[in-house]
């Protein structure tokens, strides 16, 4: 046994009485204590240097102070807020994943992680695509029907998200722009609309966070729009078209409660309405006939355009609320054009006679009668999306508002011509159209300083993300479609407005 001396690394009031230190000799033992102590004088020297670096002291004091000066009930948790205030703007990283929508086809999600939290957003898709859309990137083969989109989450992954770290999210335009040269194409074909969209709008939730403002307030400073107000909502209660497994040709039959005060109350009429048309078809065509389609509306068993027409007309009076509430359509035209550029409104009957094939002459005195026989104020896509010279002749009528969808695609390059053209007086704002924030802005902007209207969109392939609505009030766009008052997709981008009012 050795004597107990300042080398021994037991306590002093462990050794014997006697002064020997009870373990035994070891000479390792004895000869790492200066080791040691040195390795605690380097980690301290780091522990320093990491502190300097990234000034550390200096924060937490300024953290402690802000906490006394506030005296908040929990400073815990002030602390924490504070110092996530304090951290940079910054992408840290990005992770894109497969989810289905509500059709049960692929979709793209994507989480965007900064140091104030993690922002997913989920992408729609539609039924009935215009030509001139941004390209949605899908796998083909046999895999989920040639549906999957585990290419475009590979871009993600692999090409943005890569490029984007340390981007400030706040800087939509910069972002946006950065992911469409990565593109390199006209149309988005490389990386995918898809692809670039998930990112583009989990980007502007993690801005909005940035910011500390909500999202629709944060989307108004990108637009610069300094006037906020709640959409009207456009209920889809009569699916036809290729959201419906009916014989209707044109694709959307809507209620506009354009004569109640508030949101609140036009929640109300389109719900109690929709409720009123299901009793009048249940005991018009029975039980089966109030099946609904792909956005939650009633897909009877009908034919007739009219017909369609005439049972919400009857709906929004058995309801108590003419006057008050007006009818949309969305007519899809693109859907039954003919090769010969005629319209066939018996299109999903094949051969047929012929004896719905209208002109497109025929089909503008259809609707001007449309709009004298019903409470009919808002036409989307009446013709093909190529067929101009009749959507021009329609708008120069007057009668009603002509929205163009699969005409515009909500493309700024389009839209501008078809304001200096007078295609039509309406813009329906899909973002998935044209594939980022940012352009679908500037096409709303663009519209707004034409005087035209603008009617802000959901697609038929829906997600649980109610981005839209944020992105009506954000750019008071004053009209928004977001189907039915039923199925839960649908009601999540109702409902927002509500919150958002609150």
């Amino acid at each position: 046994r050795q004597p107990h001396d300042s080398s021994c690394m037991q306590r002093a009031s462990v050794c014997t009485p006697a002064s020997f230190c009870p373990r035994p000799f070891s000479p390792r033992f004895r000869s790492a204590a200066p080791f040691r102590r040195l390795s605690r004088t380097v980690a301290t020297m780091a522990v320093q240097t990491y502190l300097d670096k990234h000034e550390l002291t200096k924060k937490v004091e300024e953290a402690i102070n802000a906490t006394v000066k506030a005296k908040p009930d929990e400073p815990a948790a002030f602390l924490a807020d504070y110092f996530k205030k304090a951290s940079p703007a910054a992408i840290v990283s990005m992770k894109a994943i497969q989810i289905v929508d509500s059709r049960g086809n692929p979709t793209v999600e994507c989480d965007v992680t900064t140091h104030k939290g993690t922002f997913r957003a989920a992408v729609p898709s539609g039924a009935s695509t215009g030509i001139y859309e941004a390209v949605e990137l899908r796998d083909k083969g046999d895999s989920w029907g040639g549906k999957g989109v585990s290419t475009a989450v590979q871009n993600i992954n692999d090409i943005i998200g890569p490029a984007l770290a340390g981007m400030d999210p706040s800087k939509q335009l910069e972002i946006d722009n950065k992911m469409i040269d990565l593109d390199g194409t006209d149309n988005k074909g490389k990386l995918g609309a898809n692809a670039i969209l998930a990112v583009s709008l989990a980007v502007a939730k993690a801005g909005a966070a940035e910011k500390g403002v909500p999202l629709y307030q944060h989307i108004a400073d990108l637009a610069g729009n300094t006037k906020l107000v709640l959409p009207v909502p456009a209920f889809n209660i009569i699916n036809g078209g290729s959201h419906a497994g009916n014989n209707l040709a044109m694709q959307e039959f809507m209620i506009l409660p354009v004569g109640v005060a508030t949101y609140s109350e036009a929640l109300r009429a389109g719900s109690e309405v929709y409720h009123a048309l299901k009793g009048i078809i249940k005991k018009k065509y029975g039980q089966d006939a109030t099946n609904v389609g792909d956005e939650g509306g009633f897909a009877p068993a009908i034919a007739s355009n009219e017909e369609g027409l005439n049972l919400v007309n009857q709906a929004i009076e058995a309801a108590g609320y003419s006057g008050k509430v007006k009818i949309g359509m969305d007519v899809a035209a693109s859907e039954f054009l003919t090769q010969d550029n005629k319209y066939d409104l018996n299109f999903k009957n094949q051969p047929n006679d012929g004896s719905d094939v209208k002109t497109g002459d025929e089909l503008v005195d259809m609707y001007k009668a449309f709009t004298k026989d019903f409470p009919v104020i808002s036409i989307e896509d009446p013709f093909d999306q190529d067929d101009i010279t009749h959507s021009q002749k329609l708008t120069a009528e007057g009668v009603c508002q002509v929205v163009g969808d699969d005409l515009l695609v909500t493309n700024p390059k389009r839209v501008k011509k078809g304001i200096d053209e007078k295609w039509c007086n309406a813009l329906l704002l899909k973002v998935n159209q044209i594939g980022s924030l940012s352009e679908a802005i500037q096409a709303v902007k663009d519209a707004k300083e034409a005087g035209w209207g603008v009617m802000t969109s959901h697609r038929s392939g829906e997600t649980e993300d109610s981005f839209i609505a944020d992105l009506a009030v954000g750019l008071s766009t004053g009209q928004i479609k977001t189907g039915a008052p039923c199925r839960s997709e649908r009601l999540g981008e109702e409902k927002q407005p509500l919150r958002i009012k609150r």
